[in-house]
This record gives structure tokens, C-alpha cells and sequence, in this order.
């Protein structure tokens, strides 16, 4: 018995031994950025590195914002993001859960070929046919506007997979008593299955945001005017001017981070109740 204790223990120190080294990783370039944007070029440059500012060098923000050449162009970059970023958070979600709802609740001919098509389209990289989507989009000349920017990604596998697998333990009683009370299917769709899944819609709305906050690629090349283009944008053409201090790099990563960390912190609660949630229905 005192041995079984005895590795029990150890294995929760080697536990928290790893929780801790990945805390430190993953917490470090985040201190370095908010510490970093608070300094003036000349601090940040000292060694060794002075973690906690001397003060807070506002310059940073000030560049960040107006930018190298003084246009204000990062406010409308950051609308930009905000809008396709959201726009495709909804849609995912919203045709993610209709489709996840048919493919978990209802048995028809061809069900889980539909499932493995879906699932197929996984597999193909972006880059692969990002050629193509393109020529798509000029043919239809929605490029540097934002529905060339939202539309490829309106739709997400990914998105369907998710949903379908939490709805798969969804009890079906709910569903049989409100057909017998003659409730209709959008009807049950909308007030008891829709509200019951906050959970996974919560997680899929911060991966779907975050992907589409963190794009560079596509807009990289359907964005042709300034002010069409996205935060990711702009923080790379920031980042090669020739004028762009470090300070003023870490302020720009520093208010685009900012976001994410809203969506995150507003919608995480959900993460908790979704691992209760799936654990009591597996039980």
C-alpha cells in the first residue's frame, strides 16, 4: 500500500511538473509581448531583459494605431477582421448545428456516405485548391470585397464533425416527446436543440473566429486595396517597414491579441459545462 502511495504521488508530481514547463512555455511570449509594448526601443534592446517596465511608453500604441505613414489604416483593418472574423463564426456555426443535427438524429439512405464526404474534404489542404477558389472568386468578381473574403469559409468540416458527435448523445426523449406534443421539427431544432448545445458552440465559435482572425493567406491574396485588408495584413506590413520598432511591433501584436482574449474569457465557462455535460451522458 505505501508503495502504491508512493507512486501515486510521484506521478502527480511529474504531472505537475509538465502543467508547470508548458505554463512557462506558453505564458512567457505572452509577458513578453504586454512588457515589450510598454517599452521604448532602447529598453527592450537592454540585457538582460527587464521584465517589469520602468513605466508605460504610450508612443507604442500611438504608432501602432496611426501607423508608419500616419494613415489610421489599422481601425479599418481591425473592422475588417472583426466583421469576416464574426461573420464566418455564425454561419459555421449556424449550418454546422443544422447539419450535425440531421446527420445525428436522422436515418436516411446514404447518411454516412454524406458523413464520410464531409469528413473527406478534412484531408485536402488549403493550399491545394486555394488556386482555384481563387479563380472562383475573380470569375465572379466579389475579389477585395467582403464576401470574397467570407465566402470559401462559410461551411467548416470540421464544424459539422463536432457538432454531429455532441448530438449523438443528445437524448432522444426530448425530441419523441416534443413531436407527440406536435411541436415541428425546425420548431425543436430551434428551442430545445439549438440552446441545448451552448457548449460546443461555444468552442466551435472560438476556433472558427480565431482561424479567420489569424488568416493571412487568403486575404493576402483577394485583399488588394488598404482598406480591405486584415489585421494579419498589417501586422506583416508593419513588421518589414523599415521604420517599425520593436515596441511598436509588440503594441500592434498586443491590441490584435486583445479580441481573441475577450471571445476566450466571455465563452470559456462553456468549456466546463461541455466536459460535464459529455461525461454524465457517456455515463
Amino acid at each position: 500500500m505505501k508503495n502504491l502511495f508512493s507512486k501515486f504521488r510521484f506521478g502527480h508530481l511529474i504531472m505537475w511538473f509538465v502543467l508547470i514547463v508548458m505554463l512557462i512555455f506558453t505564458v512567457t511570449p505572452l509577458l513578453y509581448m504586454l512588457t515589450a509594448s510598454a517599452m521604448s526601443a532602447k529598453d527592450i534592446l537592454k540585457m538582460p531583459y527587464r521584465w517589469i517596465p520602468r513605466g508605460f511608453y504610450y508612443p507604442n500604441y500611438v504608432k501602432a494605431i496611426q501607423g508608419n505613414d500616419g494613415s489610421f489604416i489599422f481601425l479599418r483593418n481591425l473592422l475588417n477582421s472583426l466583421i469576416v472574423a464574426s461573420t464566418v463564426a455564425v454561419t459555421s456555426v449556424l449550418i454546422a448545428s443544422l447539419t450535425g443535427y440531421g446527420l445525428a438524429k436522422f436515418r436516411f439512405k446514404g447518411r454516412n456516405f454524406v458523413f464520410l464526404l464531409i469528413m473527406a474534404t478534412m484531408m485536402i489542404p488549403f493550399e491545394a485548391i486555394m488556386i482555384p477558389l481563387y479563380m472562383v472568386v475573380t470569375g465572379m468578381k466579389i475579389q477585395d470585397s467582403y464576401i470574397g473574403l467570407i465566402l470559401p469559409f462559410l461551411v467548416s468540416a470540421f464544424g459539422i464533425f463536432m457538432m454531429r458527435q455532441y448530438l449523438i448523445t443528445f437524448p432522444l426523449e426530448f425530441l419523441d416527446a416534443a413531436r407527440v406534443d406536435g411541436m415541428s421539427e425546425p420548431g425543436i431544432f430551434a428551442k430545445i436543440v439549438f440552446p441545448n448545445c451552448k457548449p460546443v458552440i461555444a468552442t466551435l465559435s472560438i476556433f472558427s473566429f480565431r482561424s479567420q482572425w489569424d488568416n493571412l493567406l487568403w486575404p493576402l491574396l483577394t485583399a488588394q486595396s488598404e482598406t480591405m485588408k486584415t489585421i494579419p495584413l498589417y501586422i506583416s506590413k508593419f513588421a518589414v517597414e523599415k521604420h517599425t520598432d520593436e515596441g511598436a511591433m509588440m503594441a500592434v501584436a498586443t491590441l490584435a491579441s486583445i479580441p481573441i482574449f475577450i471571445l476566450f474569457f466571455s465563452l470559456s465557462k462553456y468549456f466546463i459545462e461541455g466536459s460535464a455535460v459529455y461525461e454524465s451522458r457517456k455515463g
